[in-house]
């Protein structure tokens, strides 16, 4: 019996060009991080996923069992009409999981549009109670649709670790799958209009915190919690409307939201952080959760609630005219709900990160445990599936950050340097054949981000799926003009410094403020690079340098052109410093400087708007006989 190859890849090469070499030391940490390396181990007589095609002949006749039940006896050969989806073929071996999954991603042909991108939290309404909620979330698409843009690119949306102080950070989030009632809006839970006068003290002090410059969630968090706990008493969950979505969602989501919203009771007794519970709830199966599920029903049937409330608003902000492109974080808070529910699949003993590279030459340790390759197949990828069908609700499109994951991800042993990582490879055809399979059921195109350090072969992979690559005019060699046309085009992104913060410096100071040394020769070359591709005078005013760098992006064929709300409003601080974590500066609380509702009404956004949707229509219309996906270097500059 053959063994399977090692995931552990024995050495890389790093984002200077140079050969390196796994230590033995490194080898044996991450090897048992997976309670053994698979390479060590037999392999299984029945592999656990087979990617399946009409007409394949299996190699063991079996019992072939479709997704939707159907039950199609023995077979040797599978059916020519053999439907795409989840199969199960079971031999005297054992069970294998078919995937029989389309050849590309959804993508529409005539995709070809331009829109927004925004942090929620940081985009507040005069209404809103300190943090941007899914009705500003409605506003913002509702104004993107009257101004001809087609779609909102929104920041994760996944739900902190439930506590008084809830995790900034969009990209370490305690589910990926259930949405943060931090981003509720209060006013639009049915019935509230019913409570008006209750409510009102609550509204003003939230109201109050828009007057402050940093999103401030443990008092935002304390005043939701406190409004819709008054609403729950009231008997707003339990009205004809709440019970029938409840149940209709109980229905899609399966058992998880069960547990989520078990989950989420659990840590408001014992505290967010599942490691530190009593052992009798540490497992979500065992009896010590039961018990407790049953004794905290009624704040478990509350959470539901809270979940079904989020899912309606969200599909509402989806409703407006403009596609949302949702995004989905590469991992999650190792003491949140996703790595409690799946313990099983999940390594010990070592976490995702970085190797060492331009931006980091130290590399990055991001603190997110990583699924261990095998285990993932022997569950028969039902973590990657079920946060797929859960970012994609009320999706147009989905960005997958750090998209390199598919294929491979950086493993720093615990308690070792970042540098001292390797890499680990899974199983690339199966994670992109699911991906395919869940982007053409829900009708959402995938857009990976595929910068930083990629090996070969990544974006020519992603590009044979129908995957749109992402372009940021800062790390990019060629004039937009020469992007392709699968990709989304940027300026910038939320981890690099915005259009004035790199044309005027006070990155710099930024930079400072956050505690670490400024990087003055990284920005400088930024600077080169964005008056090169602006074609701006180096005595330029720097909102005269963001009109001419979007100018210029919208000479790009690409099918996705977004331009970044900061930017809009000509801000000098950045969202987001990654690695540092900084009380005088924070990351992830910057509020906007106007409320969503002056952003109609300001001139300069006006501008840019009419500037991109103008250009980038009058650039479309010039390559309209062009073919799809082919290079141009014939672009209007604006």
């Amino acid at each position: 019996m053959t063994r399977p190859r090692s995931p552990i890849d024995p050495g890389w090469i790093d984002a200077w060009g140079k050969p390196r070499t796994v230590s033995r030391a490194t080898l044996q940490a991450l090897a048992a991080a997976m309670d053994g390396d698979p390479s060590d181990l037999d392999a299984p007589a029945v592999d656990p996923v087979r990617l399946a095609r009409p007409g394949d002949v299996l190699g063991r006749a079996g019992q072939l069992t479709l997704e939707d039940g159907s039950d199609l006896g023995d077979v040797a050969r599978l059916p020519l009409d053999l439907p795409l989806g989840y199969h199960r073929l079971s031999t005297d071996a054992g069970e294998q999981l078919l995937i029989a999954a389309p050849p590309y991603c959804h993508l529409p042909d005539d995709l070809r549009t331009w829109g927004w991108s925004v942090q929620l939290a940081t985009a507040r309404s005069r209404r809103s109670w300190g943090i941007g909620d899914l009705d500003d979330l409605r506003e913002l698409a509702t104004w993107s649709h009257e101004i001809g843009a087609g779609i909102l690119q929104v920041s994760p949306l996944g739900a902190p670790t439930p506590g008084p102080e809830p995790e900034a950070s969009p990209y370490f989030p305690a589910t990926r799958r259930f949405r943060s009632p931090l981003h509720l809006a209060v006013g639009e839970v049915p019935g509230a209009e019913r409570f008006v006068d209750e409510l009102a003290p609550l509204a003003a002090a939230g109201e109050a915190l828009n007057a402050e410059r940093l999103v401030d969630r443990e008092r935002v968090l304390s005043l939701k919690l406190r409004a819709l706990g008054l609403l729950w008493a009231s008997g707003a969950g339990n009205d004809t409307r709440a019970t029938a979505g409840i149940a209709a969602l109980r229905q899609e989501m399966g058992e998880a939201l069960r547990r989520w919203s078990v989950y989420a009771a659990l840590a408001e007794r014992h505290g967010g952080d599942w490691r530190r519970w009593p052992d009798d709830c540490r497992d979500p199966a065992g009896p010590g959760v039961a018990h407790l599920a049953e004794e905290l029903s009624e704040r478990v049937a509350f959470h539901e609630w809270v979940q079904w409330l989020l899912d309606e608003q969200l599909r509402v902000a989806g409703s407006q005219g403009v596609g949302l492109v949702h995004d989905l974080p590469i991992g999650f808070d190792p003491g949140g709900f996703d790595a409690w529910s799946w313990q099983g699949e999940l390594a010990r003993g070592a976490w995702l990160g970085a190797p060492p590279d331009f931006l980091a030459p130290d590399g990055q340790d991001w603190g997110l445990p990583p699924f261990a390759p095998h285990r993932l197949r022997a569950a028969g990828y039902r973590p990657f599936i079920d946060t797929l069908r859960s970012v994609l609700r009320h999706a147009a499109g989905l960005r997958i950050d750090h998209a390199a994951g598919l294929f491979r991800t950086w493993w720093v042993p615990a308690g070792r340097a970042s540098a001292e990582g390797a890499y680990v490879r899974y199983a690339s055809d199966e994670l992109l054949a699911v991906l395919a399979l869940e982007s053409e059921r829900a009708g959402a195109w995938i857009v990976g981000e595929d910068l930083g350090t990629i090996e070969g072969g990544v974006r020519e992979a992603l590009a044979e799926r129908r995957i749109l690559s992402m372009r940021v005019i800062y790390f990019e060699e060629e004039p937009p003009s020469r992007f392709p046309h699968r990709a989304m085009a940027v300026v910038s992104t939320h981890d690099l410094p915005t259009v004035a913060g790199v044309w005027t410096g006070s990155d710099l100071a930024d930079q400072a403020r956050a505690g670490v040394t400024p990087d003055a020769t990284g920005l400088a070359s930024l600077r080169a690079r964005l008056q090169s591709v602006a074609g701006v005078s180096s005595d330029a005013r720097p909102r005269e340098v963001i009109l001419a760098a979007y100018a210029a992006l919208t000479a790009a064929p690409s099918a996705v052109i977004a331009a970044s709300l900061e930017d809009a409003l000509a801000l000098d601080e950045r969202v987001n410093l990654p690695g540092t974590v900084s009380p005088s500066r924070p990351n992830w609380s910057l509020g906007l400087p106007l409320p969503i509702e002056q952003l109609r009404d300001d001139p300069f956004v006006a501008r840019l708007a009419a500037l991109v949707g103008r250009d980038r229509g009058a650039a479309l219309v010039a390559r309209g006989s062009e073919e799809e996906g082919r290079e141009s270097g014939e672009g209007d500059d604006g």
